[in-house]
């Protein structure tokens, strides 16, 4: 039979050991995998990969089109000799368990400049025909990208609108004129993202045939200061100035009393749409080329989203306005065929966004810390789901579930032993057995709960500025004694089968019955 239930873990390459400050696409990716196969897990869930921005968040990247630089693997570098080991040495050690931005860009940065310097001294032909191949296949995103990144640095980080009037207006005078002074930074900017790509590409391919599924997460929405809406700002609400009229967020919700203001400009969806959504498919044809299945953020904005006027400190002041809807997926269709998406459909999901959803055959998310706080009808317990479902314990935006668990009042508590059968304790791995055991195609779960961790290990808390994304875990955690638990649960839930193993459909036997 075709073995559709599957399982994995979600820990996006931040989080990846080393010693450099911050995971990379190196050998602790790989060892990532090892872990993932070893243990019957079939899927990696990853948060988006752009280069991030403020607050250090992978949803506020400066580009929907580049990679993180921060993940490029120096030892990948030292074996091509592109950097030495006396390059990488460093001072005094970084935290294990921690990413301090700071510190990590400020070290990475100055030594992946000393490897192009080497490369420009006279790297190996191969390596500069791929970069030349790279940049001429990807100078839709990439030219502009590089000049953007070349100008932050040349203004010392300010807001494109705060740039001079001509080059901010990304007029072509003033792009020619810039390219022209900053083409070493440019240089420099392209090479990163070809390392991004080479070292991404090969940690993906390492996976897939691992018989690791990437799932991978694309925003909704774009940062103010970011590549796409300084080159394309007839595509975004702006005034005359290049400020957003009205920004993004949700109204209040389990996160916050007072919504969430996200900031994002919105788009002049009516204008995408006679342009036949362009930009739309240009970027999902680039996340499509680094992963297997794409998690789309705040599914519901496509069926209506969340408008709060330019200027207000909260996001309570809103109101609702419709999206594209079905519309906008019937183009994607057009141009891509079924598209492997998940629809993120969290928060507050009104009935149009579910009939959007199911009109589109697409599965949608539930969380099983979001299962105890209402009666049995919620729709995040399992026995509620269908099976075109992907269930989590907990995502990004959670605690880990044993810090959950430890916060929750004596209610809750209640509730959770009583649905689980359980005393409380281990909760991780009860839960980790709920969303295995549960009917939904897909379970997942943050790496934090297969190790066990509390709030210490939290990795995002919605609303807060500073201090998210930081988590690492230590490459001495994962014991291979978790991964036969795992491998051991996920053959149980029938989400794995060893390798040359087949299962055969059972068929009603026929009994011989006596007549009377």
């Amino acid at each position: 039979m075709s073995l559709k239930r599957r399982c994995g873990i979600i820990c996006h390459p931040t989080s990846l050991p080393g010693r450099f400050g911050i995971g990379e696409l190196g050998e602790n990716a790989r060892q990532l995998v090892d872990f993932l196969a070893e243990g019957g897990q079939t899927l990696w869930q990853v948060l988006p990969l752009g280069p991030t921005g403020y607050g250090d968040s992978p949803y506020q990247p400066f580009s929907a089109f580049a990679g993180n630089p921060l993940l490029i693997s120096f030892g990948e570098l030292i074996k091509e000799g592109l950097l030495a080991e006396e390059d990488v040495r460093l001072e005094a050690p970084f935290p294990e368990d921690q990413v301090l931005y700071g510190p990590v860009i400020e070290f990475k940065n100055r030594v992946l400049r000393r490897s192009h310097e080497r490369l420009r001294a006279g790297a190996p032909e191969h390596l500069r025909a791929e970069l030349a191949a790279f940049r001429q296949e990807n100078c839709a995103w990439l030219d502009d990208y590089a000049l953007f990144m070349a100008l932050k640095l040349h203004y010392h980080w300010a807001v494109w609108t705060e740039w001079d009037a001509e080059i901010a207006l990304h007029t072509e005078k003033a792009l020619a004129h810039w390219h022209h002074i900053l083409r070493d930074e440019v240089d420099y900017q392209c090479y990163l993202q070809y390392l991004f790509a080479r070292q991404w590409g090969q940690v993906k391919q390492f996976a897939n045939e691992a018989g690791i599924t990437i799932i991978g997460d694309l925003p909704i929405f774009m940062g103010h200061d970011s590549t796409d809406v300084w080159s394309h700002r007839e595509l975004f609400r702006l005034d005359e100035r290049g400020m957003p009229m009205a920004v993004a967020g949700v109204p209040p919700d389990y996160f916050s009393p007072t919504g969430q203001l996200w900031g994002n400009p919105h788009y002049r969806w009516d204008l995408m749409r006679a342009d036949g959504y362009s930009w739309w498919l240009a970027r999902l044809r680039r996340v499509l080329s680094q992963v297997d299945i794409v998690r789309l953020d705040h599914f519901r904005g496509f069926s209506g989203y969340w408008v709060v006027p330019a200027g207000e400190d909260t996001a309570m002041n809103g109101r609702w306005v419709k999206g594209p809807g079905k519309g906008f997926f019937e183009v994607v269709e057009r141009e891509f065929g079924k598209l492997p998406i998940i629809a993120e459909d969290l928060g507050l999901i009104t009935a149009d966004v579910v009939a959007l959803r199911e009109g589109l055959g697409l599965p949608g998310m539930r969380v099983l810390q979001f299962a105890f706080d209402a009666d049995a009808s919620s729709t995040h317990l399992p026995h509620n789901y269908t099976r075109d479902t992907v269930v989590y314990t907990g995502t990004h935006d959670n605690d880990t579930t044993l810090g959950w668990y430890a916060t929750r009042d004596d209610v809750i508590k209640h509730r959770v032993r009583l649905y689980t059968g359980t005393d409380g304790s281990k909760l991780n791995w009860t839960f980790i057995r709920l969303a295995m055991n549960s009917v939904a195609d897909m379970a997942l779960y943050p790496l934090q709960d297969v190790l066990g961790l509390g709030s210490e290990a939290r990795l995002n808390l919605p609303g807060r500025p500073h201090g998210n994304w930081t988590w690492r875990y230590r490459q001495d955690r994962l014991q291979s004694s978790l991964a036969a638990t795992l491998r051991e649960m996920a053959i149980a839930s029938g989400r794995w089968l060893e390798p040359g193993v087949e299962l055969e459909e059972a068929t009603p036997q026929e009994l011989d019955y006596e007549e009377l």
